[in-house]
């Protein structure tokens, strides 16, 4: 049934149009638009632009009439030769079809392009706020080029003219190792594999196999706008900014700028002018050193005949060395004639002072007689004073006797007895106390160990069974036919032997014995171990 069944014929009566389901309607308009609108090109602003978890693309293009939906899937988003962004004008090739799911129709995207040169510059101009906002293009981020770097990393394309101008313009000025890092630099892998390449640089080892660069140079030769949209992706941004190894950008011509070229740390030109950014002029460096060493030459030779002359000046001032020493001399000997005659005199004048202080001391004898003289009499006054003290301490001992009497300790005596017969009282209550809380305890005791006792479990008609060691019988498995054993009642114990026992037959009730059977005394039997009761 095609999509003209559903119309009305003129002068028909809405009573004549047949009833479809909803699903068989939404299947006629889906194949009436897929089959007018099978391949189309619109143009329009992108608007709401989602990428789902799933890796489709979810959007909108937008004019000032209407709004088209639109999806990319997966498989096809990954093809587009560039990334959508809200705001962004372009050209999408594809098919229109519907979604039944939300009564909607919606263009399917296989291709997609910027829509004119116009377009992309605002789109760059963009991206260019954007990055200067989050600092990349700062100037303070930009490091200086080594002045004479080791190893060069060039990472362009390995068959172009670039590389080669590059080469030839370094062996010129001053050869260097070149490590060359072959990348795309035109289409849509080119910007992933310039930032894999300035990334992959980074990461060298410095010690490693491969040596690391001491600088980077970017180079691609000139084109479009379009051709160099690569180097203005923000992945290669980025990586240019992160690179701890210091940038040079040579991409296009000297009117050609691109995003790289504001966040490298230098931009030349040409590749040409980057080769010569990267490493001086070796011609130039050696006349500057032959300048230098003869210059140094020339000033040794001049500091050299200045100072001999200097020499020879301060030797003339100096005099004859003869008469200089000539003079110390003599005055050397006068004053070790003079030092001669005062150690002469110095020992006579130590002399007289030694012979007038021996004249002024006492012999040893007079003093020993003096200090035995003011001994005695030291001696004499201490027997003094001890005696005077001992009378003064018998009269003082007298005083205090007379005023002793025993009546004075009666009556301390009768209160300490009184204390001594309520402890002893005390005592004696406490002791009885404590005596008949133990007993009461021990009482206790008892009742409990004979609570536990197996003779009470005896008392209740169970038996203790042991063979003729003595040993405790607890299971049937631990007897055999005819084995002598006791048997250990609450009044006594008895003899018996083993018998065997049919397991099948009913047992029989015991006749009662008509006499007791005489009970072993006590005494006789070993003493009942605690064990298994029958």
């Amino acid at each position: 049934m095609t999509f003209d069944t559903l119309q009305n014929e003129p002068g028909s009566t809405p009573g004549n149009v047949p009833v479809f389901s909803v699903g068989e309607l939404s299947q006629a308009v889906k194949r009436t638009i897929e089959g007018t609108f099978e391949r189309v090109r619109v143009r329009g602003e992108v608007s709401g632009f989602k990428r789902h978890s799933s890796g489709h693309l979810y959007l909108s293009l937008k004019d000032d009439q209407a709004v088209l939906a639109a999806v990319c899937w997966r498989g096809q988003a990954g093809r587009l030769s560039i990334q959508p962004e809200d705001g962004m004008e372009v050209i999408c090739v594809g098919r229109l079809t519907t979604y039944p799911g939300q009564s909607k129709y919606q263009l399917v995207i296989e291709q997609m392009e910027l829509a004119g040169e116009g377009a992309l510059l605002k789109l760059l101009e963009e991206r260019k706020r954007k990055l200067a906002a989050e600092g990349l293009f700062a100037a303070e981020r930009k490091r200086a080029l080594p002045y004479l770097p080791r190893v060069i990393g060039v990472i362009t394309s390995p068959t172009g003219a670039v590389i080669r101008d590059i080469l030839h313009r370094l062996a010129d000025r001053f050869p260097r190792h070149v490590l060359v890092w072959p990348v795309a630099v035109q289409g849509e892998a080119s910007a992933a594999q310039v930032a894999a390449a300035v990334r992959g640089f980074n990461e060298l080892p410095a010690d490693g196999p491969v040596p690391r660069p001491d600088v980077l140079i970017v180079a691609r030769g000139g084109g479009s706008l379009e051709d160099l949209w690569g180097f203005n992706e923000e992945i290669v941004v980025r990586a240019v900014a992160d690179s701890a190894i210091p940038v040079i950008s040579a991409v296009g011509h000297e009117t050609d700028t691109t995003l790289i070229d504001f966040a490298s740390d230098r931009r030349a030109p040409t590749p040409t002018a980057a080769a010569e950014m990267a490493v001086p002029v070796r011609a130039d460096l050696e006349a500057s050193v032959r300048t230098a060493d003869l210059r140094l030459f020339q000033a040794m030779a001049r500091g050299l005949a200045d100072r001999r002359k200097y020499l020879d000046a301060m030797a003339r001032a100096l005099g004859d060395p003869q008469t200089l020493l000539g003079t110390a001399v003599q005055r050397l000997d006068v004053a070790a004639e003079r030092l001669e005659n005062g150690v002469a005199a110095g020992l006579r004048q130590r002399r007289s002072d030694v012979a007038a202080r021996a004249a002024r001391l006492v012999h040893p004898r007079q003093l020993l007689a003096a200090k035995g003289q003011a001994l005695a009499a030291g001696t004499r006054a201490l027997d003094q004073a001890m005696a005077g003290q001992l009378d003064r301490s018998r009269a003082r001992r007298d005083r205090v006797a007379a005023r002793l009497h025993p009546g004075l300790f009666a009556s301390e005596l009768r209160v300490a007895a009184d204390r001594v017969r309520r402890a002893a009282t005390d005592l004696d209550g406490s002791t009885g106390r404590l005596l008949k809380a133990a007993d009461d305890r021990l009482r206790a005791q008892g009742r409990l160990l004979e609570s536990y006792s197996f003779r009470n479990v005896l008392d209740r008609g169970f038996a203790l069974v042991r063979d003729a060691d003595g040993h405790v019988l607890r299971r049937a498995a631990d007897t055999s036919v005819g084995q002598a054993v006791s048997l250990h009642f609450a009044d006594g114990s008895a003899g018996a032997v083993i018998g065997g026992a049919d397991t099948d037959a009913p047992s029989k009730p015991r006749p009662a014995p008509k006499t007791a059977p005489k009970a072993t005394p006590a005494a006789s039997s070993p003493p009942p171990k605690q064990g298994s009761l029958l």
